[in-house]
């Protein structure tokens, strides 16, 4: 039992030591001011000269610095800017014709959720979603500041193409937006002729997103950029993981490259068989009242014969849909650290599984998480019975251990050849102290696997379920985490019948139940759903062995 209790207290102390660090919560600030800016970057003579687009292009990267860029109307040219928007049956995005780029999204299918009620808008405050510059020889071309002309053609697929072109200097800038009628997907050709060599293409991703969230807190602590090299993982950079000026390089080639909140992201993704991505460049931005709520990101495109491609997607985390764009889209939430490799794929099954259990039973997402708690109770039935007879074995055994112990507490060597001989009679084995602790620890998994899809699955965001607004909020009359503490307790309780006095585990009873409840309150209340019910449908189970060791004790 000590062992077990050892590992129950090592268990707890994991789960309150690391949710600090895997969902940091900190002060909610005032409503930033983003400033209009944008960042600049500028390379050396030296660097820009000697880079060629088939060289890595580091150099140029870590040359380059940020620098806000004034955005007052009166320095700009008097031309007048137009905002022309390309409607398809998921999105609206709204373009400027100064830089050429996206300005915003509307997303009719999504509710905004926070105080400006109406659809989702991807946007930031006075600043596009994209801004341009090419690097050209010596010079830097800065898009922002040039006013395109635009014109709109159907596509025979039912989408629609937005072509912006203006000259600056001796270069002929084109930039080419294809949208797809039914994704939020766009594909983007630039074309910069008469551009002095080597030349590339600097995209600055959004700097921060305007929250459409209940919960601005969570959103706005979600904020990150992240990136897939061409070989290796996802990377996932939080703005709060980067210092106020501090840089980092990311090296390609990459296949997609990405900024996000809670729910919603704008990406560049490369092609898949030539990733065009070389390489992006991180810097923190400014903080408001101590929250990371700005960023900057520059994705660096070689322009070789004086072009480049890449897909633009806008729209909403949709696991399916991103999976289904290949290129390990799917991955733009990188979970678990450095423990990655473990955790990400065990999150994918969860989230695989709730997606099937979803589309199958076509059910409220609340009786989805109540079928899957049942399920994994189920599915684990077998193996918690073999450990819970395992741990019931142990308690019979514990007099004659204790025995041998005392007996041969001076030979160490003779204690265990005893101890083994002991287990050996039983059917036992060392292992089965471990295999008796199985029963608190095989749910963990899933858990933990839990606490990451609930952190970005845009399924979960606004459903309703019972007297709960939003699942993935946290319940505000906080009634699942006390009947989760409740029905963890009643589940240690019905452990402890017929079970010989031991105060250590009386005191666990009392101390786990309480201790989670205090981790899950605030966490989102379909979590807290599935955990209560996975502890119901634990019961039963834990009643027979309990019965099972009042007949031991009775016959023996």
């Amino acid at each position: 039992m000590d062992k077990k209790l050892f590992l129950a207290f090592a268990l707890s102390g994991v789960v309150v030591v690391l949710t600090p660090f895997l969902f940091p919560r900190q002060n909610l600030p005032p409503a930033p001011t983003n400033p209009a800016a944008s960042a600049t970057l500028s390379a050396p003579q030296s660097a820009a000269a000697s880079a060629s687009p088939a060289t890595p292009l580091s150099a140029v990267g870590a040359a380059t610095t940020a620098a806000p860029s004034p955005a007052a109307p009166a320095t700009l040219p008097a031309v007048a800017t137009e905002t022309l928007t390309v409607n398809t049956s998921v999105s609206h995005t709204h373009f400027s014709t100064r830089g050429a780029a996206p300005i915003s999204v509307e997303l009719p299918g999504f509710t905004s959720l926070g105080k400006q009620k109406g659809v989702v808008t991807i946007h930031q405050q006075n600043e596009p979603l994209l801004r341009y510059r090419v690097l050209s020889g010596r010079d830097t071309i800065d898009l922002s500041k040039i006013v395109f002309t635009a014109t709109r053609s159907a596509t025979a697929s039912g989408g629609q193409d937005l072509t912006f072109h203006a000259v600056s200097g001796a270069a002929d800038i084109t930039l080419q937006y294809a949208m797809t009628s039914d994704n939020y997907l766009g594909t983007v050709k630039v074309a910069v002729r008469g551009a002095a060599a080597p030349a590339f293409l600097l995209v600055d991703l959004p700097t921060g997103f305007v929250s459409q969230e209940g919960d601005t807190l969570s959103d706005l602590t979600s904020l990150a950029y992240a990136v897939k090299p061409q070989r290796g993982s996802a990377k996932g950079i939080p703005f709060r993981k980067l210092d106020p000026g501090e840089q980092r390089l990311e090296t390609g080639p990459m296949f997609w490259a990405i900024a996000k909140n809670k729910y919603f992201l704008v990406g560049m993704l490369a092609p898949e068989k030539a990733p065009t991505i070389a390489e992006v460049k991180f810097e923190g931005g400014a903080r408001t009242s101590k929250m990371a709520t700005r960023g900057m990101a520059t994705a660096v495109l070689p322009l070789p014969d004086g072009a480049t491609t890449f897909d633009l997607y806008a729209g909403p985390q949709e696991w399916q849909r991103m999976r289904a764009l290949g290129r390990d889209f799917e991955n733009a939430n990188p979970y678990g650290g450095f423990l990655q490799g473990v955790v990400q794929p065990f999150a994918t099954i969860v989230m695989r599984a709730l997606l099937w259990m979803k589309h199958t039973t076509n059910a409220n997402y609340g009786w989805v998480l109540v079928i899957f708690g049942v399920l994994i109770r189920l599915l684990m039935w077998p193996l918690n019975q073999k450990a819970m007879r395992a741990s019931l074995k142990l308690q019979v055994l514990q007099p004659e251990l204790q025995a041998l112990q005392a007996k041969h507490k001076n030979d160490p060597q003779k204690q265990q050849a005893e101890i083994m001989k002991l287990y050996s009679e039983h059917g036992m084995s060392p292992l089965s102290p471990l295999l008796g602790c199985l029963p608190m620890l095989l749910p963990m998994p899933v858990l933990f696997a839990l606490f990451f899809v609930f952190q970005n699955t845009i399924e979960f965001r606004g459903v309703a379920f019972m007297w709960l607004p939003d699942i993935s909020l946290k319940d505000p009359l906080y009634i699942l985490p006390l009947v989760m503490g409740a029905s963890m307790y009643v589940l240690s309780w019905i452990g402890l019948r017929n079970s010989p006095p031991n105060p250590q585990a009386k005191m666990m009873a009392y101390l786990m139940p309480a201790m989670m409840t205090f981790v899950l309150i605030n966490f989102a209340s379909g979590l807290n759903l599935y955990y209560t019910v996975q502890n119901l449908a634990a019961l039963p189970q834990q009643w027979l062995i309990a019965n099972e060791r009042a007949k031991k004790i009775k016959s023996g």
